[in-house]
């Protein structure tokens, strides 16, 4: 007779409390929306920022650390992109860039729902 298995409750340490995990939620929020106006990924990378080292979980430090790399390589890359915008060039850097910030944004909410760290 087959005795059934109990649900086991993941342990908070490992992916983050209910707090941590619902910030989480809402910074990646803010990055997709930041496609649109920008401005909400300097909001989301501050979070990240104050939120980032108040963790013990790796799994939640990982998705900021992420967030974090995302927003300032974006940042970067926007910047080169519109001063080569004179140059012709500097729209297709920021189209690619776009590109880029959806698919960071996407495969870190695919991560995060499958619980998954990002890579460091």
């Amino acid at each position: 007779m087959n005795t059934p298995t109990p649900n086991i409750v993941p342990d908070t340490a490992e992916f983050g409390t209910d707090n941590e995990r619902q910030v989480l939620t809402v910074v990646y929020i803010l990055h997709a929306v930041a496609v649109i106006n920008g401005i909400t990924a300097v909001i989301a990378v501050i979070i990240s920022h104050l939120r980032v080292n108040e963790t013990q979980s790796a799994f939640i430090r990982s998705h900021h650390l992420w967030l974090i790399r995302s927003f300032w390589w974006g940042l970067l890359w926007a910047l080169i992109s519109g001063a080569l915008v004179w140059a012709g060039i500097g729209l297709i850097g920021l189209a690619a860039l776009g590109v880029w910030w959806i698919y960071r944004i996407v495969r870190g909410l695919m991560a995060y729902s499958r619980r998954e760290a990002m890579p460091a």
